[in-house]
């Protein structure tokens, strides 16, 4: 007998064969938000600064231009268009013009990079959260976690309200990066400490 088939028979002789059936899972809960689309970017909003991210407004139309603003708060008027790294299916009109397109570079060099720019899949109000699914336009995960300052674009489309609305607009078999504000824990002595697992920085560009 392996150890694992001795660890198993263990744990079925400890559980007996008198266990209760298993409980039905209930599946009651809500799947669709019935407020206003505006309603639900507001709420967005208000999750993701709640979070500590930084969110720029803006109409579909000048998405290229608030990125750059988006840049500049979050690494300074001073950042260099080389220093930026954009995933590969992050359409054309949205980049700042002189980035630098993901083409699979080694991770120490994107960790080098001083800020990414991504899209996303869905983008959740109720939690502010922003789901990445490794597809072009979101970019492999570890475009979105090296460097320091992440620069998310999200179209009005990409808004729902809760959890079970935007997953299942998502793919589960695909590389899921779940994004709630920058990186942070307190895990050391209940002291918030930001930048440990991922962008220190989070701006999000909301184009509606």
């Amino acid at each position: 007998m392996s150890a694992r088939e001795e660890v198993l028979a263990r744990i079925r002789t400890a559980l007996g064969s008198d266990r209760p059936p298993v409980a039905e899972v209930a599946r009651d809960y809500r799947v669709d938000d019935e407020r206003a689309a505006d309603v639900l970017r507001d709420v967005l909003v208000d999750r993701l600064e709640d979070y500590r991210a930084r969110v720029l407004r803006c109409p579909p139309d000048r998405i290229a231009e608030t990125v750059a603003a988006a840049l500049d708060a979050g690494l300074g008027t001073g950042w260099r268009p080389a220093d930026v790294v954009v995933t590969p299916g992050l359409p054309r009109d949205w980049r700042p013009e002189g980035v630098t397109e993901d083409d699979g570079r080694p991770a120490v060099d994107l960790a080098a990079a001083a800020a990414a720019v991504t899209g996303v899949a869905v983008a959740i109000a109720e939690t502010g959260t922003l789901v990445l699914d490794g597809a072009a336009e979101s970019g492999r995960r570890a475009v979105s976690l090296l460097p320091d300052c992440l620069v998310c674009v999200v179209t009005a489309d990409q808004v729902v309200g809760g959890v079970p609305e935007g997953l299942a607009r998502l793919d589960p078999l695909r590389p899921l990066t779940m994004i709630s504000g920058p990186s942070a824990t307190s895990d050391i002595e209940l002291s918030r400490v930001e930048g440990v697992h991922g962008p220190r920085t989070l701006v999000v560009v909301l184009a509606a």
